[in-house]
């Protein structure tokens, strides 16, 4: 995947939050449960965080280049918003339980994202120049 398009889907990831956290908090709290909501919280708090990480990891290759690492980490924040947050969203939307199981696999879909990060830190150069 090309950083551009890293860069657009984490401005997407972070918009989406935003929308969702902001129908939550205004337009949904007489039609959900007070459970659902803290889903929808805690959704959307990950899916924000997470999101920003996805940028700062594209914006990091933009500086020291593509490496096996980076690009785990960031397929790993995309794989896990989607899991975790997906299935936290499906979850107070629905009242089913149905994708309760990938809850776990998105937060250790997260966990991978930063250990990558974590394993990359350790061969980056910076390729800026002092002028």
């Amino acid at each position: 995947m090309k950083i551009k398009h890293l860069i657009m889907l984490a401005a997407f990831f972070a918009a989406m939050a935003v929308v969702v956290g902001a129908f939550s908090a205004h337009a949904l709290q007489q039609q959900l449960s007070a459970k659902e909501l803290q889903w929808l919280a805690t959704a959307t708090a990950y899916q924000q965080y997470h999101a920003l990480a996805l940028l700062a990891v594209a914006l990091l290759m933009i500086c020291t280049g593509k490496s096996k690492y980076l690009m785990l980490s960031c397929y790993a924040f995309i794989i896990g918003i989607v899991l975790f947050s997906g299935s936290l969203y499906f979850l107070a939307f629905s009242s089913s339980t149905a994708l309760v199981y990938l809850t776990p696999l998105g937060g250790l879909a997260f966990i991978i994202a930063w250990l990558a990060l974590f394993c990359a830190a350790g061969g980056l150069q910076l390729k800026l120049e002092r002028k």
